[in-house]
Parts: structure tokens; sequence; C-alpha cells
């Protein structure tokens, strides 16, 4: 399959579903506090991250500023009745994005470190910087390199199958778009959700996995996460076969 040449419709809005009046749409700047609060919002295993982290301004600038500021033609959004319910933030140039982290993160951290001391956080709130400290970058399974990457967030009135389908395939047919490859993404598993054969279905093939221990006092049983990696030679969209 040549992926230069082959043409794939990306910017047009989605026709509404009939059932939950969802489309998917590109990202525009007027959704960036809509979605930073849906990333706050389920931060914590799809639930509000306020009882594990406080601190939802920074919480939203470590997990989406590049995505909305810096490469945000590559993101998508889902939307209800007009407003923002979920989104989909994709990185196609990685190179950018760590040059960007090594430039604008240690403001983060004096941001953060200022807080611990002064603010101050609150016990939760210092556990968890001092896991991102201490053990964040051990948890961290590796990631191909020079390869591009998602993050997907919905809100729990919204999640559906088809929903997440007509996104992660609005992201990849634009993948396609601009010839890439393969893409790869990092999921997090815990209970029954998401397991292994559910990625190998929609053409995912698991490459690592670890151990996520930043939410051990807040949730009884454990959570993994997964390095994920799709060939979109042999299968560009989720359910192609």
């Amino acid at each position: 399959m040549n992926l230069t040449t082959k043409k794939v419709a990306t910017d047009n809005i989605e026709p509404s579903d009939p059932t939950n009046k969802v489309i998917i749409r590109k990202y525009c700047c007027k959704d960036r506090e809509a979605l930073r609060t849906i990333c706050a919002d389920t931060g914590f295993l799809g639930k509000p991250i306020d009882p594990v982290f406080e601190d939802r301004e920074l919480f939203a600038d470590f997990l989406t500023r590049y995505y909305t500021d810096i490469e945000p033609e590559s993101a998508f959004v889902c939307e209800r009745n007009g407003k923002v319910v979920g989104y989909l933030i994709g990185c196609c140039k990685p190179r950018l994005k760590f040059w960007y982290h090594l430039l604008y993160d240690p403001l983060l951290f004096f941001k953060a470190f200022y807080r611990y001391f002064f603010k101050p956080y609150n016990a939760a709130t210092k556990k968890y910087i001092q896991w991102v400290l201490t053990r964040g970058w051990r948890e961290t399974p590796p990631a191909p390199k020079d390869c591009p990457h998602f993050h997907i967030n919905l809100l729990e009135s919204v999640k559906s199958p088809t929903t997440t389908r007509r996104l992660i395939d609005s992201f990849l047919a634009y993948l396609v778009s601009k010839g890439h490859r393969k893409v790869y993404g990092q999921i997090v598993v815990f209970g029954d959700r998401r397991k292994p054969a559910l990625f190998h279905r929609f053409g995912f093939e698991v490459i690592n996995c670890m151990e996520v221990t930043k939410y051990k006092e807040h949730y009884p049983s454990k959570i993994f996460l997964f390095t994920v990696v799709k060939d979109l030679e042999k299968r560009p969209l989720l359910y192609s076969k």
C-alpha cells in the first residue's frame, strides 16, 4: 500500500450519530479549556484526579499542553450537543515533543516545587509528586522511537465502542494521509478492562507492560501500563483486515 499517495479525508466533520448525537471533528483552539477539564475529570482511572493530585492546572499542563499548543493539527474531539465530551490528542513530531519537554518541563518542576512547600499541597498530592520524581520514570515502559502516538479520553456518559472506534479511526486516517506507517499508544489496564486479546483484535501488538503503583493507595487491584503498536500498512483502521 502506498501511504504517501492514498488520499484519506480527515478534515470534514462527521455526520451526527442518530443514537447519541456524537460527532468527531478536528480540534480547534476554542476546545482547549474543555479538553483540559476532561483530562482532569478522567485522570484517575476514568474518574476525577482530585483525590490523588489536587493541582488540576499542573496536571493538564503536563499531559495536554504540547498537543494543544504545539501540535493542535493532530488532535480530534468528540462533541455532543455543542459540548466537547472527549478527545484524542496525537503526536506526529516526536523529536519536537522531546525538545518541548526538555525546555518546558523545568518550569513545571519549579511550579510544583513552589506549591509543594508554600501552597502547600495536601498529603495525597505530595505523595503523587514523590512518585513522579522517584518512580514515575521507572514505571513507564519503553516506547518506539520516532513513532507517532496518541492519548484518548472520553467522559463516561459517551463511552461506547462505536464512539471510541470513530475517534481512533479519524486519527489513524489522518496518520495514513500523512504517510506514517505505524503508531503506538500506552494504555492503562486494570480490573477486567482492555485485556491483551482486545488489543490484538484491533490490530495492535503488545510490545511490553509494567505495573504502575501511583494509585496503589487509592485502588485495590494492580494497574498496568501497556505499550501497543499498530502497523498501518497492514491494518490502517481498527476493524480493517
